[in-house]
This record gives structure tokens, sequence and C-alpha cells, in this order.
């Protein structure tokens, strides 16, 4: 019997597909050197435009208003089975490298993993200082800091605080960091059992700070990197209408935008060095996608929010390793399809979370048939028009018309996205692949049938009951701030 293959998962946070999708994109070498020796999906879609519902999905195999973490209840809840789970309970090692504040133990996300490591601490520990560190000052800081240091381990607690503040941010969102770690544990790991890696990478992420070296190879030539520097990147303030920016600005950002993802690329390339010097690569299925896409300017946005276009939908998938042959595959498949697709990579049975998982395995041997359609769910506006409001500091009808819930379905050439406000669009993909046209009114009939259709599957399964905040320490909120996730 062959041994059990490793399994890594990689996510590039942020990676939209218009940018990574397909071997003319030569400046992701490494993506594509995979996707070469691979099998690149070229119609994959994530389930929920942002970091935390769609990493749910990821997990579960299941879609947001199943599994209940979104918007409205920030937490992946215990009794939903996941995919680290599965494969702690099938014998493998499990560990975990997050960079974005959201894929954590507070969220609801270290269920099954022997070990998660967070970038954004310098020592792991439950209480970290970093909001005051980032917002106090002076004395106030010093009196700060000594009424919370008296919480857990006052050395860790005081060394995050300035790693967190001074440090983190040198060099990069903490890719480096990431991989150091990951060399490291490869080098002491015990050998006699396959492990299953998870890896979150957060540079492609909003604010767009790539190296020097790199951004220059993307910016226009009349473009300094100092300029390039200056451009706004206030996502919510370009939503609301108070801070404008020019096509040239936005052309800037979206050369950013593709440095931060060469930079990313390097770092890709760098973990499969460090896997193949541990002699591990071979026996490994290395699948790497992203979360969700981006907006930089495109449909009137930025970030990742308000919306489910396929900016924000169409994203990565690669999956190289024992298999999966050299190729191309153009069926539609979904995030919440990787996890009954890994677990059939590493022959682990995992009754209840196939049971739980509204995926279907795309993996080379599971002679199951295409999607025939994708779904997406956008289940709050994130963040929260109040939250909007005091960013922004306005009330226009420019923010108001964000306040509803989305769901999308889409076929191989057709979309339809339908607003809890009642708004539709239809777009046909085939020959508006930019989604620029809405075809709502001229084909009601066909989206009559796509309205049917997302009826009917809704109508398949219960939906989770959750509602209201979750608590998270003012650090992590501080973090997520950071991020631009306004709470």
């Amino acid at each position: 019997m062959a041994p059990r293959p490793n399994v890594v998962l990689v996510v590039m946070d942020t990676a939209r597909a218009c940018e990574t999708v397909h071997e003319r994109y030569d400046y992701l070498s490494e993506l594509n050197r995979l996707a070469q020796t691979g099998t690149e999906y070229t119609k994959a879609v994530a389930s929920a435009p942002w970091t935390l519902p769609s990493h749910a999905s990821l997990f579960t195999g299941t879609y947001p208003s199943k599994h209940g973490a979104h918007a409205g209840h920030k937490h992946l809840d215990e009794g939903i089975p996941t995919l680290a789970k599965a494969f702690q309970d099938g014998g493998y090692e499990t560990v975990a490298v997050s960079n974005n504040t959201w894929i954590s133990e507070e969220f609801g996300f270290a269920r099954g993993f022997d070990t998660l490591y967070k970038t954004w601490q310098y020592v792991q520990a439950d209480i970290d200082l970093g909001k005051i560190a980032r917002t106090k000052q002076g004395t106030e800081m010093i009196h700060a800091l000594a009424t919370r240091l008296a919480e857990g381990n006052p050395v860790i607690n005081a060394a995050n605080a300035i790693y967190g503040q001074f440090f983190r941010k040198r060099t990069d969102d903490g890719a480096n960091r990431t991989n150091k770690w990951i060399r490291e544990w490869l080098a002491n790991r015990n050998d006699d059992e396959p492990f299953f890696c998870f890896v979150n990478y957060l540079e492609p992420h909003l604010e767009y700070r790539p190296p020097k070296s790199i951004a220059e190879r993307f910016l226009p030539n009349d473009v300094t990197y100092g300029e390039a520097m200056s451009v706004p990147q206030d996502a919510w303030g370009y939503i609301a209408g108070t801070v404008d920016l020019t096509d040239r600005q936005l052309g800037i950002l979206r050369a950013l935008y593709r440095a931060e993802l060469a930079y990313l690329d390097r770092c890709l390339g760098e973990l499969r060095r460090h896997l193949e010097a541990a002699g591990e690569f071979d026996d490994t299925v290395f699948v790497v996608t992203g979360d969700h896409g981006e907006n930089i300017g495109d449909h009137g946005l930025m970030d990742h929010q308000y919306s489910l276009h396929e900016t924000l939908l169409h994203v990565p998938l690669v999956v190289h390793g024992p298999r999966f042959e050299t190729g191309q595959v153009d069926d539609l498949v979904q995030l919440t399809d990787l996890a009954p697709t890994l677990l059939d990579a590493a022959d682990i049975d995992a009754p209840e979370l196939r049971d739980a998982s509204q995926g279907r395995s795309f993996h080379p041997e599971a002679e199951i048939p295409p999607r025939e359609h994708a779904i997406a769910e956008y289940m709050a506006p994130q963040p929260s028009m109040d939250a909007l409001r005091e960013r922004v500091g306005t009330s226009t009808d420019n923010i108001e018309r964000f306040d509803r819930s989305l769901r999308a379905i889409r076929t191989d050439d057709e979309k339809l996205i339908r607003g809890s406000d009642g708004t539709q669009e239809f777009y046909e993909l085939r020959n508006d692949p930019e989604e620029a046209t809405n075809l709502a009114t001229e084909r009601s009939e066909r989206v009559d049938t796509l309205e049917t259709m997302l009826d009917e599957w809704l109508d398949t399964f219960e939906r989770a009951d959750t509602s209201g905040e979750v608590s998270m320490t003012d650090a992590t909120e501080a973090r997520l701030e950071d991020l631009g996730y306004l709470q």
C-alpha cells in the first residue's frame, strides 16, 4: 500500500483570478511552474467575497448560510466538522500558519490543528498588547501597558506589543516569517506520520506595500516608488465618495497589487524549496488558491466587500502532486469542493465531514459529474453601515445602497446576483466577462429560471441559526482595523 501523501493548502489571501490564472501572467513564475506540472482549475469560485466566511467554507465544505460564520456572526462555531479535525483524526500531524487575524482560535479556526502559528505575534500567546502600542503615546502608553502587563506573562506581552508596533511590517506581511517557521518545523518534525499544513499568506491584501525593488518592475516609467506609496489606499473613503482617485492613481494601485503578488510568488517558490530540501515535496498534494479577489476601482469599489462580482469570486486554483496530472480543467469548481477532494487525496473516510459537506470532490479518481452551477453568498454588509458612516463621517445614498445581503448563482456562461433589497444583476459572462452590462430586464425569463434554481438550492439544507456579534480582544479588533476591517 502506497504511503498517504502530505497535504499543503496555501491561500494567497486576496488573489483574484484575472491576475493569476493562465500562463500569460509569466511574472508569477512559481505559480505557473506549479500549474504547468500540475492541474490548473480555470473556473474556481469562492463561496464568499471576504476572508472569514470564505475560509469557513474552505474548512467545512459548506456555504455561509449553513456554517453561519459571516458578518452577522463572526465565528465558526463548534458542531460543524472541519477539514483539519478530519486530518487529525485520520492520523495526520496538522499545523497552520496564519497571517490574517480572522484565521485564529478567537474566531473558531484552531479546531483540529495540533499547532496554529500566528505571525503577528513575536511569542505565541493569547494576550496581545498591539492596540495599546498603536494607539497610545508617551506616559499614556506606559500607564496602559503597566495595567495590561499583569494579564498573562508580562515579558511576552511586552515583546508582542513592541514587535507588532515597530518590527513586524518592516519586510512584509508575514510571508518571510511564515517560511522560516515552516523550514524549522520541517527540520524538527516526526517523519513517521504524514502532515496537513495550512498556510494563509496576506501580502496581496490592502495596504499594498511591496518591496521597492519589485514594485519598480510594475510601476509606469514616469511613476516613482515614492509617488506610488503616496496614493491614498482608503477603500471606504473611495466607496463613500469622500476620497477621489484618478485613473492614473488606480493604475498605480493595480501595479502595486501585481507587485505584491509577484513578491508572494517568490515566497511560494521558497516554500516549495523548503519542502524539496526536506524530501517531502514529491509526496505532497500541494494546493494554491485564493480565498477571494479584490476590487481596485472595479465596479466603483475597492477592497473586497459589498459585491459578488467575478473580481471577488473568481480565484486561482492549482493542485500539484500525486494523481493530479498536468493540464487545465475548465469545469466549474468551488472552494467548498476542496474539503472532499483533499479527503479523497489522503484516503480519509471522515463520514461526518463528508455528510455535512455541500461540496463535491473533483479528485481525478472521484468520477463525480462536474458542477452545473456555483453559489456565493454575502450574508451581511461588512463593515456595517454604522461603522462605515463613523469612518467616513457622512451618510449618503452611495453608502446606504450597500445595506443588503447578496446571493449569486452562476453557470459556465451566465450569472445572477440577487440582493435582499430586490435588486437583480444578470450577466452573460462569455460575452461580458467584466460584468459591465446588466441584462436583468432584457433576459427576465432566464433571470426567473436562475432565481428558481437558487431558491431550490436554499431548500436543500437547514440554515445556521446564528446571530449577534462575537466578542474579541482589543488587540484583535485593532489588528482587524489595521487590515481595513471596521467592526
